[in-house]
């Protein structure tokens, strides 16, 4: 019994590290190969892994990822790359020099998922709203995703989407959402214009790897009356800001003395 328990936890470990910056999704067959397991022993090895969130099934390739959970995991970690403590000092300086609302989003499926959100001038590093989501059509750090991401995942996010309609300003048609993926590559930062809440606007850029890869967006919202002219600025201060954090996930985490740089 003891012996059967632990080869069981031993070849859920095996298929964790299955995955890879390289090989970011299995099927079942293929990763039963991969590991010379029977394929109904790793058939239930993914379904127990994904219905505790460790890993994820795409619904339309049937293949498994690393789930959000992992992200949990992970910042249980003290390593140098670290995203939560990447981002610590850049975005308590962005949202002390704008007053308004910085976060850190990533996305998951067509929602984006906020995990780390600074709220107050006052309460310096006081992370709120964590796991908080939103629809990624209707968002700027959504927008700053998908424009960001490969052509083949976005393109397969989008293929069927019926977009909801959250506000009147909300985009609901894939063509026009298309075209304003466009106009984000080009400017480098994402806009929502009251697209998610009435009232509301927000810019977002993206966040990149050691790889190049996009793996997170910076964005900044507060009222349309303080943010709206300023989205341009605001836009590019995110992009500076986004940089700097992706240089430090590709380069190492200087030390927190930096907080005023």
């Amino acid at each position: 019994m003891t012996r059967s328990t632990l080869q069981s936890v031993t070849n859920a470990v095996r298929v964790l590290k299955a995955f890879s910056s390289s090989q970011r999704c299995w099927g079942v067959s293929d990763l039963a190969r991969h590991l010379d397991i029977g394929k109904s022993t790793v058939h239930r090895l993914l379904s127990t892994l994904a219905d505790e969130g460790i890993l994820e099934r795409d619904a339309e390739t049937g293949k498994y990822r690393l789930g959000l959970a992992m992200f949990d995991l992970a910042a249980a970690v003290p390593t140098q790359l670290d995203l939560h403590e990447a981002v610590l000092n850049p975005l308590t300086n962005l949202r002390n020099r704008t007053g308004e609302t910085s976060q850190i989003a990533v996305l998951d499926g067509r929602e984006v998922v906020y995990i780390e959100r600074l709220v107050s001038p006052s309460t310096l590093r006081t992370f709120l709203g964590v796991g908080r989501r939103n629809l990624a059509h209707c968002t700027a750090s959504g927008k700053a995703l998908l424009a960001f991401a490969p052509r083949q995942q976005s393109e397969r996010i989008m293929n069927g989407w019926q977009l909801e309609a959250v506000t009147v300003h909300t985009i609901t048609s894939v063509p026009t959402l298309r075209r304003e993926l466009e106009g984000v590559r080009r400017r480098g930062f994402a806009e929502n214009r009251q697209e998610a809440a009435l009232g509301v606007v927000s810019v977002a850029a993206p966040i990149r790897d050691a790889g190049a890869r996009t793996v997170a967006a910076l964005s900044v919202a507060g009222p349309a009356d303080r943010i709206d002219p300023l989205k341009d600025q605001l836009g590019f201060y995110c992009m500076d800001v986004a940089a700097q954090i992706s240089k430090r996930l590709a380069f190492g985490l200087p030390t927190r003395q930096d907080a005023d740089d």
